[in-house]
């Protein structure tokens, strides 16, 4: 005898099949409210209090009303449709750009759905080439600032000089990335947090050579002063070698004065026109090394050479020079309060 089902089940186990109901709403039931018992009654949402009253009697209905309205209020017809708590806020240096789009995953479990959606949501990409070649960059100069720890103001100044590349077309056929690598670079000078060009290329990976050309167009197109804005210039800020002193300083984890007496010493030589035509970076590296023998808190060329990227033996070179001079570079005031000793600065090499 051969049975329908070769493993029946249990009749316990049997789920009965349950017919599933469509719920539709009653359209004859009314709010009402009980207190006034009115036919036609006057129910006011209360969104600031979040409370459901009826406005004949005053009686509270409900509460913790979800407000579902818009974030903010439109007064101008010129403004566009009201803005809504969808999406986050605008960006005014994409103005006419399109801001909203839609990552797709890689996992897809091998089925390779991922690639097809990709290449779909490619395709159906609203905007023309160059509208999606600055969000692109957009997006690299946040990524970047972010793994370099610049701040927002620097990444703003960054996409709005590339913004003003890109509508000039001023350095046509160069690299992407060394573009943004230049935008970055400027943008930190301008900021006050200047950086090296060693630092930008080893964050960018982007040559010293293709970054030096972009920079150097970008500051005759835009009229830039090397290494500072006239407005900083008229404060008295300088992004030269004394710009560097309080990162290089705080890696070191150096005292606070030694900073300032670097940065004198640093005013000092330049006056007299030691160790001139070195670059910034070797001039700051020689004068931590020269003020930390000088105030007893000596660091070692190799540790200087890696926090400032250079090496040792420039770093010794400058302070070579120092040394040479080190009676016209130290005040008589430091010996006199006893911060300074020149009796602590080693031999030069």
């Amino acid at each position: 005898m051969a049975f329908q089902q070769v493993f029946p089940l249990h009749p316990h186990h049997q789920v009965q099949k349950q017919v599933q109901q469509t719920y539709t709403p009653d359209l004859a039931v009314r709010l009402i409210c009980p207190e006034c018992l009115s036919q036609n009654p006057n129910i006011v949402e209360e969104f600031g209090a979040g409370d459901l009253v009826c406005a004949s009697c005053g009686l509270v209905l409900g509460d913790r009303i979800v407000d579902t309205r818009s974030e903010w209020r439109t007064f101008a017809n010129d403004e566009g449709d009201d803005p809504s708590r969808v999406g986050a806020a605008s960006d005014p240096l994409m103005d006419g750009v399109e801001q909203l789009d839609t990552v797709i995953s890689f996992r897809d479990g091998g089925s390779g759905l991922s690639r097809e959606l990709q290449r779909a949501a490619t395709r159906s990409q609203s905007g023309s080439r160059s509208e999606r070649n600055l969000l692109t960059a957009f997006r690299d100069i946040s990524s970047w600032c972010d793994q370099f720890t610049l701040p927002k103001t620097i990444s703003d100044i960054a996409k709005q000089l590339y913004k003003r590349a890109d509508e000039e077309k001023l350095l046509r056929g160069k690299p992407l990335e060394a573009v943004i690598a230049a935008c970055i670079f400027i943008a930190c000078r301008q900021a006050h947090v200047p950086r090296t060009f060693r630092e930008i290329c080893t964050l960018t990976h982007v040559s010293k050579k293709m970054l030096g050309q972009c920079y150097k167009a970008l500051e005759q197109a835009f009229n830039l002063s090397p290494g500072a804005t006239a407005s900083a210039n008229k404060t008295g800020q300088t992004t030269g070698a004394e710009g560097l002193l309080g990162r290089f300083c705080n890696h070191l984890d150096l005292p606070p004065n030694v900073q300032a007496i670097c940065s004198d010493i640093i005013i000092q030589a330049r006056n007299l026109g030691i160790a001139a035509g070195r670059s910034p970076v070797s001039i700051a590296g020689g004068a931590i090394y020269f003020a930390s023998h000088l105030l007893g808190c000596a660091k070692s060329a190799k540790e200087i050479s890696t926090v400032a990227g250079v090496s040792d033996g420039t770093i010794k070179l400058v302070y070579k020079l120092y040394y040479m001079d080190r009676k016209s570079l130290v005040k008589k005031q430091w010996v006199a309060e006893g911060k300074a000793k020149l009796e602590r600065l080693p031999d030069a090499p």
